[in-house]
């Protein structure tokens, strides 16, 4: 299994979930911080504080990515550490620290890959009414070019936004992720004005870019599969898919919203907040695709009414279908083949972009065995049978440059707190000890050898 000569084998990690620092160096509130601390929100009442403590710890966290031989780390910037407020001039406190960070990274030999935005909204724009409110795609787009202005003598792929689907859905249509709404309709705009802001935010940086770098967008894609023929079930499948796959896609990649995902949500919205243009400036072409792959969803027509609260807005008929397999800690099932199909999909009927996948892995109850290391060989086994799906993707004609491990580190699993691990590198969260596991010695192999034997 040898993967194409210059492949870029990376890991990700997101800036509220291993930074710490929140009230260091100008760092304002986020979403995050504010939904974290509301009671109830994170089931063990943990919160991203101190994190991993990556702020004050990044040169030893760049010498363990060094240690697995990748070329490429993919992190997010904090906009309430750069800009506090969500407006105004840069934070040069905040500034300073992903300008030491990424030189380091090079002196490393590691290219830096940016995400502009991993959910951590300024506090600041949320209390102005946040995603659901237009404004907030130009907020996002001023500070996307100041960041970049700054930045990109540097800094050659960068992405928009890290999976639009969960900051619009999770965060607003069920409420289980910042800012924690539970309003269809407020979802919709939001993911509606997210994608508004990716392509603000591309013309405007491509405006001072250089020739030799890329810009593109982050989304979590799966496939969405009927869990019988019966034709209830095949049109549950094609909801879904609509409202997790196409109604990011489609606009895109495409120029417009896909017409049954519109009528599919009719009841809930006349759609209002899609204005004249805007399709077609959330269409820019991007010069790749991030997928972000983790498990294919099974579903099927249920009892509930469709106006019950569902992360797919309108379709709270549709329920999901365990089929037995093997899961992961976090309930997910196992199936690499999904990863496969979803590459293949994108690149059959969304031709153009390079695709990457930006994220995959799986979260395993690690513990330190007695002898201090950490055996988890579930992780091994599922990366091998991923990269060996991506692989078949790439012999299949699949454009696929590139494979992010999520995650380099254990770290704060959003609503889950602390509780799920996905690093290749272990985190003790009492002393902040890093111990590699197992699995970041497979990978270092990996990715030195650029394949598998």
């Amino acid at each position: 299994m040898q993967f194409p000569d210059g492949f870029a084998w990376g890991t990700a990690t997101a800036s509220y979930q291993i930074e710490g620092a929140l009230d260091e160096g100008g760092r304002a509130p986020s979403i995050w911080d504010t939904f974290s601390h509301t009671p109830g929100a994170i089931e063990t009442g943990d919160t991203g504080d101190v994190a991993d403590d990556h702020y004050h710890r990044y040169a030893e966290d760049v010498e363990l990515m060094a240690d697995l031989g990748v070329g490429w780390y993919r992190f997010s910037l904090a906009w309430p550490r750069l800009i506090p407020h969500g407006t105004g001039a840069i934070n040069e406190q905040g500034l300073d620290f992903y300008s030491r960070l990424i030189d380091a990274l090079l002196d490393k030999g590691i290219q830096p890959w940016v995400t502009l935005y991993h959910w951590d909204l300024p506090q600041a724009l949320q209390d102005q009414g946040g995603w659901p409110e237009r404004d907030t795609a130009q907020r996002f787009a001023d500070y996307a070019v100041a960041v970049h202005e700054r930045l990109h003598d540097r800094v050659k792929h960068w992405t928009t936004l890290n999976e639009p689907w969960v900051s619009a859905f999770l965060g607003h249509a069920v409420g289980v992720h910042a800012p924690g709404i539970k309003d269809g309709e407020a979802a919709l705009r939001s993911a509606h004005h997210l994608m508004l802001g990716h392509g603000l935010a591309i013309d405007a940086m491509r405006a001072q870019a250089g020739a030799d770098e890329q810009f593109g967008v982050t989304l979590n894609l799966h496939p969405a599969d009927p869990a019988t023929d019966d034709p209830a079930d095949v049109d549950a499948a094609r909801r879904v898919d609509g409202l997790a796959n196409r109604i990011f896609l489609d606009p895109l990649l495409r120029g417009g919203y896909p017409r049954d995902v519109l009528e599919d949500v009719s009841a809930i919205t006349d759609a209002s907040y899609i204005q004249d243009g805007d399709e077609a400036q959330i269409a820019v072409q991007p010069d790749f695709v991030g997928i972000n792959y983790y498990f294919r969803t099974p579903v099927r027509k249920g009892e509930k009414a469709r106006s019950e609260l569902s992360p797919w807005p309108g379709q709270g008929d549709v329920e999901t279908v365990s089929r037995g397999l093997p899961q992961t800690e976090m309930g997910w099932e196992i199936d690499p083949s999904g990863l496969y199909d979803i590459i293949t999909r994108v690149a059959r009927e969304y031709p153009g972009p390079d695709l990457y996948v930006t994220e995959n892995g799986a979260a395993f109850a690690d513990v330190k065995g007695d002898d201090g290391q950490v055996h988890d060989p579930q992780r091994i086994e599922y990366l091998d049978a991923h990269f060996r799906a991506a692989h078949r993707a790439i012999e299949d004609g699949a454009p696929l440059r590139g494979y992010f491990v999520w995650s380099l580190m254990d770290n704060f699993e959003w609503a889950f707190g602390f509780t799920k691990r996905f690093g290749l590198i272990h985190v003790d969260y009492e002393t902040l000890e890093r111990t590699p596991k197992d699995s970041a010695r497979w990978f270092a192999e990996t990715t030195r050898a650029n394949g598998r034997p």
